[in-house]
């Protein structure tokens, strides 16, 4: 019989992280992610990867790193106790990116790595992020570590500690592992833009990074400076965990703002910005024009396609139009949407090459970008260091990203609505007004139901009708209907979205 989690430990699950509020400052907000709760999911861990790896725990190394955050010290404190106490050997990575942590178990031989974020999200949050040397956990693989924790608590509270291994305690070592990813990067650009001046490819650039105080400075000080870059337009480069100039999120209107500006400000021929640890990455050209969602991935996909003719990119399911006639008529590459959530993005890419299929991107409209060729590993500073390399080639050529991509056609405006659910089974009750959705769909006029709608309901509508799309769908784990819409003419969305609302009325069990 299946173990049930309780509250107190089901409500840590984030898809496949663990996240929850670390301390205290946002009223109505209780720390539910306490350091002794982090001990007792790290001790889980070990439990876990010694079961993975078949090996016993003292023979395990584990790097542990962290973003910026407040409590990120502290709570990196007991989870390089807690491994150590088990006789794992660890490696103490210090303020470090997450796709950084990954790499340690390519790069250092780990068999494990942690890293402490919460990516986006307020100063309050944190969280634990695991690897192995087949990636990050899956969404099944955190249930079972939460699961090892609550049995693990209950043996706790009964003063039985037998679970845990019986060893001497590991040895915690100091690490500057960043400083040899940033040069891993530095060889990358080197290599790919093979300037006349190898050493400093990027004389005379000007590239504006903006980290928003998170884990990202290093991308400024240690990957383009070096490499001749002048960098000096860039901002908030400190780590500070209170994020006080703005939310450190690509997605983000502030953010995106504040990194144009820079761009602008400085002169800069591009601007790059990442979220709070570094596994998303958005980019600005010269003009101070944003290169993010369906703009990044176009770039991000004519990259990736070059030397894959013919190849496939998997993208999430709220990508425009545009981007997929650009992706397959301009690039000559096929166009897989797929789930939201970077990694059922990341795993539908694996799957489909491992069934022979070439496909060497996959990519989410929120920054999260993983190619093949780096392990299918979701790194911001990775694709920003693609793009820079490729607007290093194009200038040689007397050329722009701007020019790359002028063949995209963008939507003039979007939106997106979110109604939530009144009734208790919100997922059986989602799921009806899908059913209910695409069987109307078939009945209205101007409307044509996609071929390659892999969740929810997705609808393009004639020029008579909005000249866009819209796409309703369920959220993986809240009572919640996202509804996305885009079009390519001005007043286009409030048309489709009048429609979408007729149907919507019909739906009691929904509301905004």
């Amino acid at each position: 019989m299946a173990i049930v989690l309780e509250e107190k430990w089901s409500c840590l699950k984030s898809g496949t992280d663990i996240r929850g509020v670390a301390v205290e400052g946002v009223e109505g907000e209780n720390v539910n992610l306490t350091l002794d709760i982090c001990e007792t999911i790290t001790q889980a861990f070990v439990l876990w990867l010694s079961r993975k790896t078949d090996k016993d725990p003292d023979k395990l190394t584990v790097s542990v790193g962290r973003d910026s955050r407040i409590s990120g010290p502290a709570i990196a404190g007991v989870v390089t106790n807690a491994l150590s106490g088990c006789g794992v050997n660890v490696l103490d990575c210090g303020l470090a990116s997450t796709p950084s942590m990954f790499m340690t178990t390519v790069d250092l031989d780990c068999d494990g790595a942690v890293q402490i974020t919460a990516s986006h999200h307020p100063f309050n949050r944190n969280g634990l992020k695991f690897f192995t040397r087949d990636g990050g956990l899956e969404s099944e693989d955190i249930t079972e570590l939460l699961t090892i924790s609550q049995k693990l608590s209950e043996l706790f509270e009964n003063g039985d500690h037998s679970a845990l291994p019986e060893s001497a305690p590991g040895k915690i070592s100091q690490v500057d592992y960043m400083s040899d990813y940033s040069a891993r990067l530095r060889e990358q650009i080197k290599k790919g833009v093979n300037a006349e001046d190898y050493d400093h490819p990027l004389k005379g650039f000007r590239i504006a990074v903006d980290a928003g105080n998170g884990a990202g400075g290093f991308y400024a000080e240690k990957v383009l400076a070096p490499l001749g870059a002048d960098t000096s337009g860039s901002r908030y480069l400190d780590p500070d965990g209170m994020f006080p100039n703005h939310v450190p999120n690509p997605e983000n209107a502030e953010a995106m703002k504040s990194v144009c500006e820079a761009v602008l400000e400085s002169g800069s021929d591009l601007g790059v910005i990442f979220d709070t640890d570094v596994d998303r990455g958005g980019a600005v050209d010269s003009k101070g024009n944003e290169i993010n969602r369906n703009r990044l991935v176009a770039v991000a996909s004519a990259i990736a396609l070059e030397g894959n003719e013919g190849g496939t990119i998997v993208t999430d399911s709220i990508t425009s139009d545009g981007l997929k006639e650009f992706i397959e008529k301009t690039l000559g590459g096929k166009h897989h949407r797929f789930k939201r959530g970077y990694k059922n993005v990341i795993n539908e890419a694996i799957r489909l090459n491992n069934e022979g299929i070439n496909c060497p991107l996959a990519i989410e409209t929120s920054g999260h970008a993983a190619m093949r060729e780096n392990y299918f590993l979701d790194d911001g500073a990775y694709l920003c260091t693609k793009i820079i390399i490729k607007a290093a080639q194009l200038r040689r050529e007397g050329k722009t990203l701007e020019d790359f991509t002028a063949e995209l056609k963008e939507a003039k405006e979007e939106r997106e609505v979110r109604y939530k659910i009144k009734e208790h089974n919100f997922r059986a009750y989602g799921e009806s007004v899908i059913e209910k959705l695409n069987e109307y769909a078939l009945t209205q006029e101007g409307w044509t139901l996609a071929d390659d709608s892999r969740e929810g309901v997705r609808v393009s509508l004639d020029k008579a009708h909005g000249n866009g799309w819209f796409l309703l769908r369920l959220s993986v784990h809240d009572p919640i209907m996202p509804l996305n819409i885009e079009s390519v003419d001005e007043g286009g969305v409030d048309v489709i979205y009048k429609q979408v609302e007729e149907f919507i009325s019909t739906c009691d069990g929904l509301k905004l």
